[in-house]
């Protein structure tokens, strides 16, 4: 089939709309484990149309999706877990009487991977034709139908007449056998599994879909169930005698081989790409990471090698990770491992392509960060000992403390809280309603040196309680010329952190201050960096004290772009200083664009802190108090940007 592309097809706004299934998968996190003693259970998007949607746009393909989702807060994470990935959800209905759908899932030995699907009058099996928006399609370079949806009569005349509209509009249209018995009412409940039963009703329909398709995708069960034919030879072949559509037979561990033209009486006869030898831990997505691949190179104009070697190594991500859609790999993530390989047969063990895959799959993009820091737990706690008030006051100021940081951002963009959990839960409550772009919270034990955790030196059993878009900050009084034995123990210490953070997904900040024990040249802090670069920590964000000169910034930037490209960047930390003091920090920091902003506490909140605990102010004064002084350095902050 060939591979070129009208200009007007080209020029369309999207390149694949994939229709079908839309679930929320549970994956039990006890790996080797029956499905009925799992503990835990980690949430994402599923459904192969779904996933198939993520991982072409992960993999730079302008995709969207046709399915329908609950008006419930299961349906709401589809939406938004789509809408950061990149996927245009302009195809989404809400369906006000249906939930969404949800599938229990357990890797319970080497390709063993038992599921539940709950899906009794599940939403996107309401999927209708008046659904399927004519003008949308139209806007596609290709429309992706999958077999689950052609099980019934409304789900099946949806996805023909996205069919019609595709071949009207120059479309192409792909199908994705994607057979699942038990969607079909031929298996059990507990048959989730189930790759295979027989059944002269699904192949006839499969088998009327055939001739309007130009690619045609699907495992050896799935071709003969297509064709209804009981050898895969014999299957391809029917299924050539209807379509001229390209074949891709998925072999799973053997890669695949894709059919362009006759089939001849020899099965191996075809092109196949570059397989992966990697380790089998969960084969549930990998199908639909493998399409993800195969369209990347399918609708880009590849030939059928590329295409296919593509397919296969990102199936071998897939089977190598635990979750479907989150795992897929992303197109600078594929690139490499298609240059450089992987010493680890278990992907997932490959620190340089893990840390790749969560830098460029992060939430979205913080090109500004100005921080209100109330994380402050022994300097409230002196000035309420001052004050002679109890410590139970400090909660109540650090809510005043959100209102003020509230009243400056006013829900835009680029602002920030520090928070604690020893004095701010009832904050925390208060600042997820201000709608802040970023929310830190400390595990160090304030002052600790070496380093030490708070509540548990256990950090990872404390991390994955926290709310998934809050970033850990740690703290580190560290200076290259500590003694040895010193910077070995906290060496560890963050390092241990950062395995935690990476294993929970939370986001780090690394906060380092070198000046408060040992002098500051213009290599102090650059050189700390490096250190812990050589260990393999790479935190998200660094979070640093002022520097004297622009060499110094210079020098950290340079450690910084070496060893971490994806480093989200560098804030500003505030020492107390006053806040002309600040402003002139700020603008000497424009020699370093990777320094995006500032986290600063004390210039803000402490006078305003004693004078409430004093009962000079009222809460308002205290909340106007600091809200003007964050407001000035915000812009003094975007003044030095020319913001």
């Amino acid at each position: 089939m060939s591979q070129t592309t009208s200009v007007s097809n080209a020029e369309k706004a999207l390149d694949v709309i994939a229709i079908g299934r839309s679930s929320v998968d549970l994956y039990g996190q006890q790996s080797g484990s029956r499905l009925e003693d799992i503990a835990s259970f980690a949430k994402s998007v599923g459904g192969c149309p779904t996933n198939i949607s993520v991982g072409t746009a992960r993999l730079g393909l302008k995709s969207a999706l046709i399915t329908r989702v609950g008006d419930e807060q299961m349906g709401r994470f589809i939406r938004e877990q789509l809408e950061r990935e990149g996927v245009s959800t302009d195809g989404i209905a809400t369906d006000n009487e249906r939930l969404t759908a949800l599938v229990l899932l357990a890797v319970e030995s080497e390709g063993v991977s038992p599921m539940i699907f709950v899906r009794t009058d599940c939403a996107d099996m309401a999927l209708s034709e008046d659904d399927v928006d004519e003008s949308f399609v139209a806007s596609s370079r290709a429309v992706l139908v999958s077999g689950t949806h052609f099980s019934k009569p409304n789900t099946e005349a949806a996805q023909r007449k996205a069919i019609r509209i595709a071949k009207a509009n120059g479309g192409k249209v792909i199908f994705d056998i994607d057979y699942r018995p038990n969607l079909w009412g031929l298996a059990g409940h507990a048959e989730g599994f189930e790759r295979y039963v027989k059944s002269d009703r699904v192949s006839t329909l499969m088998k009327s879909v055939l001739p309007d398709c130009d690619l045609i995708v699907g495992t050896e069960e799935e071709i003969m169930i297509a064709a209804g034919v009981d050898d895969v030879l014999g299957s391809l072949k029917a299924i050539r005698a209807v379509s001229k559509a390209t074949i891709v037979l998925k072999r799973g561990a053997m890669g695949c081989i894709v059919y362009d033209g006759p089939i001849s009486d020899n099965l191996e006869d075809g092109i196949v790409g570059q397989g992966f030898p990697i380790e089998i831990y969960n084969v549930l997505g990998a199908g639909d990471a493998f399409m993800s691949g195969l369209l990347r190179g399918w609708l880009t104009g590849q030939d059928h090698k590329t295409s296919a070697t593509w397919a296969n190594a990102c199936g071998a991500f897939a089977v190598s990770r635990l979750l479907c859609a989150p795992e897929y790999p992303t197109w600078e993530e594929l690139q490499y491992f298609l240059k450089h390989g992987s010493k680890h047969r278990a992907l997932r063990k490959d620190e340089t392509i893990n840390h790749m895959h969560w830098a460029t799959t992060r939430r979205g993009e913080i090109p500004l960060l100005m921080a209100l820091a109330i994380d402050h737990r022994s300097q409230l706690t002196d000035i309420a000992d001052a004050q002679k008030v109890s410590h139970s006051r400090i909660n109540a100021f650090k809510r005043l403390a959100v209102s003020a940081a509230g009243r400056v951002s006013q829900g835009r963009e680029g602002y920030g809280m520090l928070i604690d959990e020893r004095f701010g839960r009832e904050a925390f409550f208060d600042a997820a309603k201000k709608d802040f772009s970023w929310i830190g919270r400390p595990v160090e034990l304030p002052g600790s040196r070496p380093l030490r955790f708070e509540f548990s030196q256990d950090i990872g059993s404390q991390l994955v309680e926290w709310p998934v878009d809050h970033c850990i900050k740690c703290l580190c009084f560290y200076h290259p010329d500590d003694p040895e034995s010193l910077k070995k123990e906290q060496q560890q210490k963050i390092r241990a952190l950062f395995d935690a953070a990476r294993k929970v997904g939370r986001e780090l900040l690394v906060e380092i201050i070198a000046g408060k024990h040992g002098t500051l040249d213009d290599t102090t802090i650059s050189r700390s960096l490096s250190e812990l670069y050589a260990l393999g920590i790479k935190p998200d964000w660094w979070k640093l004290e002022p520097q004297h000169s622009p060499n110094a910034w210079r020098n950290i930037e340079k450690v910084i772009a070496d060893n971490d490209p994806w480093c989200r960047g560098i804030v500003l930390l505030g020492l107390e200083a006053p806040a002309a003091e600040l402003e002139k920090a700020f603008a000497a920091t424009t020699v370093a664009p990777m320094v995006k902003g500032f986290a600063v506490g004390r210039t803000i909140f402490a006078h305003a802190a004693q004078q409430w605990m004093a009962g000079a102010m009222t809460d308002e004064q205290a909340i106007a108090d600091m809200a003007a002084r964050f407001e000035a350095l915000t812009k003094a902050w975007l003044r030095t940007r020319g913001l």
